[in-house]
C-alpha cells in the first residue's frame, strides 16, 4: 500500500505499508523467521489506509484534498476520519455502493441513473499522455446529514459519476465531501488526481528500480522500498527546481417531479425521494453508527484553499499486492 502526494509542480510516494494477511499474522513463528516484530498484528487494507493518512497529517503535508480507489473509498470509517480531520476527498465506490438518507437507502448506480441528461457535463479531469483526460460527468449534493452534520454545514457531500465517451456503459462512480464553495469542476480534477500514483510507480520503477529486490525479511522490504521512494523523492524535487527555473511569466430542462435531481444555481442537489404507499415498503431509518461522535469538528486549515488557490495537492492510497 502506497500514498502519493502530488502537486502542480509534481508527484511523489511518500508512505508505504505492507499488508500481511491472517495466514502470515496468525503464524508467529513464520513472523519471526521473516523479522516481523511481535507487535506486527493483523490490520485490514483499510485500517492501514487510516494509519498512513494520519501519519502524513501529522507530518505536516499540507493536502487540501484525498483520493483513494474501490478499497477505500467503499469503507465508511475511511471517509469518516477525512471529515472529522476536516479534509475533502473524492474517492471511488464500487455500483453497488449504499446511499443512506433519514428516508431510505439507494444505490449509487440508480441514483446515477435517474440523472437528466442536462445534470452531465464534458470535463477534462487533468492532462493525460495523449492530451485533456475528457469524460462527461455528473455530480449532486446529498441532504446534510442531521447527525454529524453542524447547522449550517460547512462542507457538502456529493455522488459523482464519470461516463467514458467512447462507451458510454462505462461508468465510474464517486463519492465526494468538499467546502461549500467547490464546483463540479474541481471535484472532477481531484478526481483525475488519482491517476498520479500509477505515474509515480512507473517513474520509482523506470528511475530507481522500485520493483527489482528479493527480499526475505520484512526490514528488507522496507528499506528497499522506502530507499527508492527516496531517490524517487529527490528526482521529482530536482525536476521540478529545473522547471521551476525555466518557466517565464445550454438551455435547461428541468427534471421530471419523481426524480430525486434538483438544480440549484450552477449546480445540482439531490433532494429525499418520497416513497410511494402503494408500492415502496416503508423507509429505513439510519441513526448513525453506535458510539460514533456525533459532532463533526470544524474544518483544519488544510481544508481552506490557499491564497495562491493553489488546491492541486491531494493524496492517493493504492494497493499494490505483490
Amino acid at each position: 500500500m502506497f500514498a502519493a502526494y502530488a502537486t502542480g509542480s509534481g508527484r511523489a510516494l511518500v508512505d508505504r505499508e505492507l499488508y500481511l494477511p491472517k495466514s502470515w499474522t496468525s503464524d508467529r513463528e513464520r513472523c519471526r523467521a521473516a523479522k516481523i516484530p511481535d507487535e506486527r498484528t493483523f490490520a485490514t487494507k483499510g485500517e492501514l489506509g487510516r494509519d498512513i493518512v494520519r501519519r502524513c497529517l501529522a507530518a505536516g503535508l499540507p493536502a487540501a484534498w484525498v483520493t483513494a480507489d474501490e478499497a477505500y473509498g467503499q469503507d465508511w470509517h475511511f471517509r469518516r476520519l477525512l471529515e472529522q480531520l476536516g479534509v475533502g476527498y473524492v474517492v471511488a465506490v464500487p455500483k453497488s455502493q449504499q446511499i443512506k438518507s433519514l428516508a431510505g437507502i439507494w444505490r449509487i448506480d440508480q441514483l446515477i441513473e435517474d440523472a437528466p441528461a442536462d445534470a452531465w457535463q464534458r470535463l477534462s479531469c487533468g492532462e493525460g499522455a495523449k492530451g485533456p483526460r475528457v469524460y462527461d460527468w455528473a455530480a449532486a449534493k446529498l441532504p446534510a446529514n442531521i447527525i454529524f452534520d453542524p447547522d449550517p454545514p460547512t462542507h457538502h457531500r456529493w455522488v459523482m459519476a464519470r461516463r467514458s465517451l467512447s462507451d458510454p456503459g462505462e461508468i465510474a462512480y464517486y463519492l465526494a465531501d468538499a467546502p461549500g464553495d467547490v464546483e463540479i469542476t474541481d471535484l472532477a480534477r481531484v478526481a483525475g488526481s488519482r491517476w498520479a500514483i500509477e505515474e509515480c510507480f512507473q517513474a520509482a520503477k523506470n528511475e530507481c528500480g522500485m520493483d527489482e529486490y528479493e527480499v526475505r525479511r520484512y526490514v528488507g522490504w522496507y528499506q528497499h522500498i522506502t530507499l527508492a521512494m527516496l531517490a524517487h523523492a529527490v528526482l521529482t524535487a530536482l525536476a521540478a527546481q529545473a522547471s521551476n527555473g525555466t518557466k517565464g511569466a445550454a438551455e435547461t430542462h428541468q427534471p421530471s417531479s419523481r426524480s430525486p435531481w434538483r438544480r440549484s444555481g450552477d449546480s445540482w442537489t439531490l433532494s429525499c425521494p418520497v416513497p410511494e404507499p402503494s408500492t415502496t415498503p416503508p423507509p429505513t431509518h439510519w441513526h448513525g453508527r453506535p458510539g460514533e461522535d456525533t459532532a463533526r469538528p470544524s474544518p483544519a486549515a488544510a481544508t481552506t484553499k490557499d491564497a495562491d488557490q493553489d488546491t492541486n495537492r491531494c493524496w492517493s492510497t493504492k494497493l499494490r499486492i505483490r
